[in-house]
C-alpha cells in the first residue's frame, strides 16, 4: 500500500520550513526532534500547530518538518505557513477558512538592511557634545 504525502513550503523572516503530511496519529517531528523539544515554548508550539487546530485535523496527520535558517519565532511561523499550504494540497475546500485567518499569506516583514552612515538600519551613531 502506497503512503500519500502532502507537501507545503512555508516562509517567515529568514526561516524556511518544508512540511510533509501523511495519515497518522498526530506525531510531529521537526529536524529529527519532537515539536515540544525543538521549539521549547508553548506559545510557539500553539502558533505552529494553529492550522491543524483550526481545521480539527490535528490527530489525523503525522508531520515531518525540516526547518532551515532564522530563529525560533521565524521557524514557528514558517512551520505554520507550510502546514497551511500542505492542508490545502490535501483538501482545496480548506483554503477559504485558512485564508480568512491569515495562514495562507506569506508575512512579508523582514529585517531592514543596514545603511551607510548609520550604526544599524535606522539608528545613528551616538552624538557627543564635547
Amino acid at each position: 500500500m502506497a503512503v500519500t504525502y502532502y507537501y507545503g513550503t512555508g516562509h517567515r523572516k529568514n526561516a524556511t520550513a518544508k512540511v510533509w503530511l501523511k495519515d497518522g496519529t498526530g506525531q510531529v517531528v521537526v529536524n529529527g526532534r519532537s515539536l515540544h523539544e525543538y521549539l521549547c515554548r508553548p506559545t510557539l508550539e500553539m502558533l505552529a500547530m494553529s492550522p491543524l487546530a483550526l481545521t480539527n485535523l490535528g490527530e489525523r496527520f503525522d508531520l515531518m518538518v525540516k526547518c532551515l535558517g532564522g530563529g525560533n519565532a521565524g521557524q514557528a511561523g514558517a512551520i505554520r505557513h507550510g502546514i497551511a499550504r500542505a492542508l490545502v494540497q490535501y483538501d482545496e475546500a480548506l483554503r477559504k477558512s485558512l485564508r480568512a485567518h491569515g495562514m495562507m499569506t506569506r508575512d512579508p516583514r523582514v529585517k531592514e538592511r543596514k545603511k551607510y552612515g548609520r550604526k544599524r538600519a535606522r539608528r545613528g551613531f551616538q552624538f557627543s557634545k564635547r
